[in-house]
């Protein structure tokens, strides 16, 4: 009995694997055009909101704050699932601009839809996570905000995973987008990753956290098990990569802190509904050729992350700008604010 057990489980941890390794919810370049999403394009009517939150679906809020004044521009945060509390020192001194920051839908203090699931199906809620929370509705939730900040076209600026899913707008929406800059853009074009991924911080680490590390990881893609747990759990277990990625940081002369309200607001089904739309396997280089507005890439030199993986992004693009700020590491927007706002003027002024 107990040999049948096991194999039971390690039949259905195979077929998970397999399922999600080979399944993408997300056609690429096709959103436009997607009947499948929850909701249209189009926002309801924002009477009764409070001012601080966009109301996108029916039951989905998203909060957001404004710094500056002028033209709008959208600033999308990395993590995933890592939403701002307050502004970038570096965007403080760019005149002409409001800078409109959002909590991505599952985050911070935006609508999370999900809490537990009752049923352990995997495919039909990998299906439910998707609509509710997976890429392509992230994606329309950008397109959402775009008709509600009035805008024809938008200008983003991207952080991290920030940067990649601007990128993703870009191809899907390419006559909605004036102009793009992207801060040490996520590694994730294409998986398996060609630039090292996580094994770039996983080798700052001692053997000692290192080992911690990778249980950690096991714990934190173990999918078998993924629907048993809760919108507080999955946080928890989230929020453990930034002691991780903290320590790294620290072996290369970066101090950081390990516990910001960024982490203390992380989200929990949002970050692996990103993870299950898109697959284990994909590329996304094709599309990223496609897209016609200027894009400026900046890259922080003491950035943990891959110089290479933002310079692809860069050279994909028709209108690239690469620029390399040579003291600032992953979050060159706070570390560097007046070199950072001065890259930032000047290609808002060309």
């Amino acid at each position: 009995m107990k040999k049948r057990i096991i194999t039971v489980l390690t039949l259905s941890f195979l077929f998970i694997t397999a399922v999600f390794s080979q399944t993408s919810l997300y056609s690429p370049g096709k959103l436009a055009g997607d009947k499948n999403l929850k909701d249209s394009f189009i926002p309801p009517d924002q009477k009764g909101v409070q001012e601080d939150f966009w109301k996108v679906e029916d039951k989905i809020l998203l909060y957001h704050f404004t710094q500056g004044k002028g033209k709008p521009v959208l600033i999308l945060h990395g993590g995933p699932g890592m939403p701002p509390y307050k502004p970038w020192k570096g965007l403080a001194s760019v005149k002409g601009y409001s800078f409109a920051y959002y909590h991505q839908r599952g985050c911070g203090k935006s609508t999370r839809p999900v809490d537990k699931f009752e049923s352990q199906n995997f495919l039909q809620n990998m299906s439910i996570l998707n609509k509710l929370l997976g890429i392509k509705t992230q994606l329309a939730d950008i397109e959402r905000i775009r008709h509600l900040l009035k805008q024809d076209k938008l200008i983003l600026i991207g952080h991290s995973y920030g940067a990649f899913l601007a990128t993703l707008y870009a191809f899907e929406f390419p006559e909605r987008v004036e102009k793009l800059v992207l801060i040490s853009p996520a590694d994730i074009l294409s998986l398996p990753s060609t630039h090292g991924g996580m094994d770039r911080m996983r080798k700052h680490l001692s053997l000692e956290e290192q080992a911690e590390f990778d249980a950690f990881l096991k714990e934190y893609f173990n999918y078998g098990a993924i629907f048993q747990k809760s919108e507080d759990e999955l946080a928890r277990i989230n929020s453990g990569f930034a002691k991780f990625y903290v320590a790294a940081l620290r072996k290369i002369g970066v101090g950081l802190a390990e516990e910001t309200e960024e982490t203390k607001g992380l989200g929990g089904w949002m970050v692996h509904a990103l993870y299950l739309s898109l697959g284990m396997k994909y590329d996304l280089r094709e599309y990223v050729k496609k897209i016609t507005a200027p894009v400026l890439v900046i890259h922080g030199a003491r950035d943990i992350q891959s110089e290479a993986a933002s310079q692809e992004y860069a050279a994909l693009v028709q209108k690239g700008i690469f620029k390399v700020m040579a003291e600032a590491s992953h979050f060159a927007f706070d570390e560097k604010p007046e070199e950072f706002a001065s890259l930032i003027s000047d290609f808002f002024s060309r």
